[in-house]
C-alpha cells in the first residue's frame, strides 16, 4: 500500500464526526435475526480467538525474507507458499496468472553539469544489524517504473510539492519550467501527478526526493537508531498515470490474458510523458543547493540546511532514464469457501504480497493478518461452521506497480461480479494505533457494529471507543457537541491506492480499506529498509494489532457471508450524499465570490509577486463571472434517497424480528446491485474507465478521493456546461438508487 493512503485513511476516520454509538440490542447483528444473531456470535467468538501473533510473525520473517517484487524468483515462491496455506486449510484454491508491462532499470543517471559538478549515488547503502537490506544483487535499483525513457540537460526548478497550486503560484512570480527539469519534494499529492503536472507545464524531466521536513530527521531519530528515513533513503514507486486507469498499460478494461489484445508501449496513454527519477535528501541536497533565483516562500521550505530557491539556474541537471520493457507474469493466490444456502453471493477479501523490495510493512503485516483470518476460517469449518455466501480471499500480486494484480482479475471477472460480489474488503499495511476505515457509505453502520466487538490490544477498550478518544481530544467544545449527537462513526471515501480501486470504481462492488495505524513515525515506505527487522523493532513488534485486524476483517466477512439480508444501510449514505451536495454549493459559491474578489482586487492595482513589496506583479487578466448552476435534480434526488432510505431502515428493523430467512432472497439479489446503479456507463469525462459517480480519486489529486467527481472537477476546471451536463447524470443514478431503495421496503412489507 502507499503510505500516505494509509494516513488519508485515518484521517478519514478520525477527523470526521464519531461519536460512541448505543450498542445494539443484545444479541442483534445488523442483517441478521435475534436467532441467526446468537448462534453468529458463538461462532464469532471461535473465530477471533484463533489469530496468533507468533504465526504472524513466523509468516513475515518468511515472507520478507528476500525481496519479492513483480518478475523476481522469491516473489513467485511467496506466491506457491500462499496458495499451499489455503489448501493446508482446506481451502479450495488456484492461482491465476496475469502478464503485464512491468519495466525494470537500465541506466539511471543524475548529475549536476553546471556551476559545479556532482553525480548522485542513486542508491541505498546496507545498514549494519539489518541482514536484508544488505540484499543488494535482488534488490530492485531506486527509480519510478513506467516512466519513459529519456536523456535530457536542462536548467534545474524547485517547484515545491509539484501540484496545479505550486505551478499558479510560479506563475504569479513570473517562473516558467518550460524546456527546465523540475525537482519536486514527495508530499501534497501522489508521485505520478507531479511528472504529469511538470509535462503540461513544458518541462523536460523530473526529479522526485524526500525532504526530511517530510519524511526524515526533522521529526525524530532516523534509521537504524529510530524509524524515520535516512539520508540515503529513497521512495520507489509508480508514477503512472492512474487516475486514467489503473492495471496494466497494454490492455486497458480487459485483463491482460496470454491472448489479450495489447497497445503498443508508445501509445499507452498511462506511461509518463518525461522521464523522471526518485532519489534522496542526501542526493538532493547539491542540486538545491545550486540552484539561485528567487527565494522560496515559507511554505515551500524544507528541513535542509539551505535557503531554498526556486530557480532557475545556475544550476543545470542531466537527467537519464532507460528501463526493460518487459512483460512479466504475476500472481494471484485465489481461495473459496463455497457457500451453503447462497453460494452465488460473494464475500471478497484481498491484500496483495509483492512489494517494491522486502515490505514487511507494504505489504506483509496484511498479509499475515489475511493468512490468520484464512486459517481461522478452515478450523471453524472442521468444527462444523459453513457460510452462507461464498467467500473469496485474495493474495493479489502486482499491486505496487499500478494494482495489476487486483485489476486484471476484476477486469477478467467483471460480469462474474456485477451479478454475484456483495461487497470487497482490503487491507495492505498494518501498524500500531487505531484503526483506519475508508469504503462505501451503504457499508457505514456496518462496520461501525463491527468495531464496537473488537477490543482494542493496547487499551481494553473497543476500537471504536479508542478511535473515539482520539477525535474528542482534539476536537473543539462546538465540535465534541455535534459528534455526540450522530449514532455511526463516519467513514472516509474512497480514493484509489490499493486494491479496492477496480471493485468499488469499475465494478461497483461496495468496498471497505482498513487498518491500523497512527502511533509512531515511520519512514521507510518503498525503500530497502522496510523490512523485517525495521518492523519488528518499529512498528507492531508484538504483531498485538496484526492480530486485532485479523479479527476485525475476519468478523466483517464472516457477518457479510453469514448475515439473513445484507446489511447495507441507506440511511448513512443519504446523508453523506447530502453532504457532498452541500459542498459543492459551497464549491460553486466560493469560486464566484473569489472571481468577484480576484476583479476588485486588480481594479484596486493590490497584487504583490511576493510578500517583498519592492516587487509589484503584473496586473493579471480579469476573471469570467462565474454562471449559476441548477443544483435542483442534485437537491430532488438526495431528498428521494433521503426518503426511501427511512423507510427501508423502518421495514428492515421490524421485518428482521421473526421473519423467515427464505423471504429475503428475492431482497438480497435486489441490493447487490444498489451499488452498481451508482456506476455511469459512459464513466467519468476523459477517464471512462472510473465508472462510480460519488467516488473517484481526483485528476490531479492521484490517491486522494474526490466526491461526485463529475461534477466537482468540472467546477475546479471551470467547465460550467460538463458541470451542469454531470449534476443530471449524477441525480439520475440517485433516482435510480431510491427507486432500489423504495422497492427493497416494499419487499420487506412496508
Amino acid at each position: 500500500m502507499r503510505f500516505n493512503l494509509l494516513l488519508a485513511s485515518l484521517g478519514g476516520v478520525l477527523a470526521l464526526p464519531m461519536v460512541a454509538a448505543a450498542p445494539p440490542p443484545s444479541g442483534d447483528i445488523l442483517g441478521f435475526t435475534p436467532a441467526s444473531s446468537r448462534v453468529q456470535r458463538e461462532w464469532e467468538n471461535k473465530f477471533r480467538a484463533l489469530p496468533s501473533p507468533a504465526r504472524m510473525r513466523a509468516d513475515m520473517k518468511l515472507l520478507s525474507a528476500r525481496p519479492h517484487h513483480v518478475g523476481s524468483p522469491y516473489d513467485k515462491q511467496n506466491a506457491e507458499w500462499i496458495l499451499k496455506q489455503f489448501t493446508d486449510a482446506g481451502w479450495d484454491a488456484h492461482i491465476e496468472q496475469f502478464d503485464v508491462l512491468f519495466p525494470t532499470p537500465k541506466q539511471r543517471l543524475v548529475e549536476l553539469v553546471a556551476p559545479t559538478h556532482f553525480r548522485a549515488k542513486l542508491q541505498e547503502p546496507p545498514v549494519p544489524g539489518d541482514p536484508t537490506s544488505a540484499q543488494t544483487s535482488e534488490q530492485l535499483p531506486t527509480y519510478n517504473a513506467y516512466s519513459i525513457d529519456g536523456d535530457v540537460t536542462g536548467p534545474l526548478v524547485y517547484v515545491n510539492y509539484g501540484i496545479p497550486a505550486d505551478y499558479d503560484d510560479l506563475a504569479r512570480r513570473g517562473i516558467s519550467v518550460k524546456g527546465a527539469i523540475v525537482i519536486a519534494r514527495y508530499g501534497g499529492s501522489w508521485r505520478g501527478i507531479k511528472p504529469k503536472v511538470a509535462a503540461e507545464h513544458g518541462a523536460i524531466g523530473c526529479i522526485i526526493y524526500s525532504d526530511p521536513g517530510d519524511d526524515g530527521y526533522s521529526r525524530g531519530d532516523v534509521f537504524p537508531k529510530g524509524p524515520l528515513r535516512p539520508a540515503d533513503g529513497v521512495q520507489r514507486g509508480s508514477v503512472m498515470d492512474m487516475p486514467t486507469y489503473p492495471g496494466d498499460p497494454l490492455t486497458p478494461g480487459v485483463g491482460a490474458t496470454k491472448n489479450a489484445k495489447r497497445l503498443p508501449i508508445k501509445d499507452a496513454p498511462t506511461l509518463t510523458k518525461i522521464p523522471v527519477l526518485p532519489i534522496s535528501y542526501g542526493d538532493a541536497l547539491p542540486l538545491l543547493a545550486a540552484i539561485g533565483g528567487t527565494v522560496a516562500p515559507s511554505s515551500w521550505r524544507g528541513a535542509l540546511p539551505i535557503t531554498y530557491k526556486i530557480g532557475p539556474g545556475p544550476a543545470r541537471v542531466h537527467l537519464v532514464v532507460k528501463s526493460n520493457w518487459d512483460l512479466k507474469p504475476i500472481y494471484d493466490v485465489i481461495g473459496k469457501l463455497q457457500g451453503s444456502s447462497s453460494p452465488d453471493e460473494w464475500v471478497i477479501r484481498g491484500n496483495h504480497h509483492d512489494a517494491w523490495v522486502n515490505g514487511a510493512d507494504d505489504p506483509i503485516a496484511g498479509q499475515v493478518a489475511l493468512l490468520e483470518e484464512m486459517r481461522a476460517m478452515g478450523a471453524l469449518v472442521k468444527q462444523g461452521w459453513r457460510p452462507k455466501r461464498t467467500i473469496i480471499y485474495a493474495a493479489w500480486d502486482g499491486e505496487e506497480p499500478g494494482l495489476l494484480g487486483s485489476t486484471e482479475w476484476a477486469e477478467t471477472h467483471a460480469d462474474e461480479l456485477a451479478q454475484h460480489a456483495v461487497a470487497y474488503l482490503n487491507s495492505d499495511t498494518n501498524g500500531r494505533g487505531y484503526l483506519g476505515v475508508s469504503g462505501s457509505h451503504v457499508l457505514e453502520k456496518f462496520i461501525n457494529g463491527v468495531m464496537r466487538d473488537i477490543t482494542d490490544p493496547e487499551t481494553g477498550a473497543s476500537v471504536e471507543r479508542r478511535s473515539l478518544a482520539r477525535v474528542m481530544e482534539r476536537a473543539s467544545p462546538a465540535a465534541r457537541k455535534a459528534l455526540r449527537s450522530r449514532e455511526d462513526m463516519h467513514i472516509g471515501a474512497l480514493g484509489s491506492g490499493s486494491d479496492y480501486t477496480a471493485f468499488l470504481q469499475h465494478v461497483g462492488v461496495p468496498s471497505m480499506n482498513l487498518g491500523f495505524g497512527g502511533e509512531g513515525e515511520a519512514g521507510v515506505y518503498h525503500s530497502v529498509y522496510d523490512d523485517f527487522y525495521w518492523y519488528t523493532h518499529f512498528s507492531d513488534s508484538s504483531f498485538v494489532y496484526g492480530r486485532a485486524l485479523a479479527q476485525t476483517v475476519g468478523t466483517a466477512a464472516m457477518r457479510l457471508a453469514d448475515a439473513d439480508v445484507i446489511p447495507y444501510d441507506f440511511t448513512d449514505l443519504a446523508e453523506t450524499v447530502n453532504g457532498y451536495v452541500g459542498e459543492l454549493k459551497a464549491l460553486h459559491k466560493g469560486m464566484a465570490s473569489e472571481a468577484v474578489e480576484h476583479n476588485r482586487d486588480i481594479a484596486d492595482s493590490t497584487f504583490f509577486l511576493t510578500n517583498d513589496p519592492r516587487a509589484p506583479l503584473a496586473i493579471p487578466k480579469p476573471e469570467a463571472a462565474v454562471p449559476d448552476l441548477d443544483f435542483t435534480p442534485l437537491d430532488s434526488a438526495a431528498a428521494a434517497l433521503t426518503r426511501a432510505a427511512a423507510r427501508y431502515q423502518t421495514a428492515f428493523n421490524q421485518s428482521l424480528d421473526g421473519a423467515a430467512t427464505e423471504s429475503f432472497v428475492k431482497l438480497n439479489q435486489d441490493l447487490l446491485q444498489s451499488e452498481r446503479l451508482l456506476l455511469s456507463d459512459a464513466g467519468l469525462p476523459n477517464r471512462p474507465w472510473f465508472k462510480h459517480l460519488l467516488y473517484a480519486p481526483g485528476y490531479y489529486t492521484g490517491y486522494g478521493v474526490k466526491t461526485i467527481p463529475g461534477v466537482r472537477e468540472a467546477i475546479e476546471q471551470k467547465e460550467w456546461s460538463l458541470a451542469g451536463t454531470q449534476i443530471s447524470r449524477v441525480a439520475a443514478a440517485l433516482d435510480a438508487e431510491a427507486a432500489l431503495v423504495d422497492r427493497a421496503a416494499t419487499e420487506l412489507g412496508h
